[in-house]
């Protein structure tokens, strides 16, 4: 019997066999929700978004949803991709309710072929979703669609970028 307890005990020191296994001491992406966006900071924080994307010459969608996913705000720059509205809205939607950046779900099946992430309704694995975070709660989130996921993940960065300079500033 005490030959058991000790190969029990040898197993939990080695590492899983399969990652997802693993059992992290803290809850990942353990963000409270805050209070919503209101909807003249969500207008700046396409402004800032929008300034990125000309001064790059990409043409973006760009949505800010509030602290529960739902969309606050939305611009689309002339000329466009017109599927790309849908996309920027749900990237902005998933980084709010799931309370990460799309990047993650991006880099969960395309790196760690995590598959199953595609099951969870709402999920989108593109980046360019950011939540946006003040206070340390999210009161919102940005999402970027028109380029490239790398293009997109830029705008929305710069975005952002905005609330933790308003959160500064005050």
């Amino acid at each position: 019997m005490s030959s058991a307890i000790t190969e029990l005990a040898n197993e939990s020191r080695l590492a899983p066999s399969n990652p997802l296994d693993a059992v992290p001491d803290e809850m990942p992406f353990d963000v409270p929700y805050g209070p919503p966006i209101s909807l003249a900071r969500a207008q700046v924080v396409i402004q800032a978004a929008v300034a990125e994307a000309k001064r790059r010459n990409w043409k973006m969608n760009v949505a800010v949803a509030d602290s529960g996913g739902n969309l606050v705000a939305f611009q689309r720059m002339d000329g466009a991709m017109l599927a790309s509205i849908q996309i920027a809205e749900h990237k902005a939607r998933a980084a709010a309710t799931f309370r990460r950046p799309t990047k993650v779900f991006e880099d969960g099946i395309n790196l760690m072929h995590l598959n199953y992430l595609l099951a969870f309704d709402g999920v989108i694995a593109s980046r360019g979703g950011i939540p946006l975070i003040e206070q340390g709660a999210i009161i919102g989130a940005v999402g970027c669609s028109g380029g490239t996921d790398s293009q997109d993940e830029i705008v929305s960065k710069a975005g952002a970028a905005v609330v933790n300079q308003l959160q500064a500033t005050n």
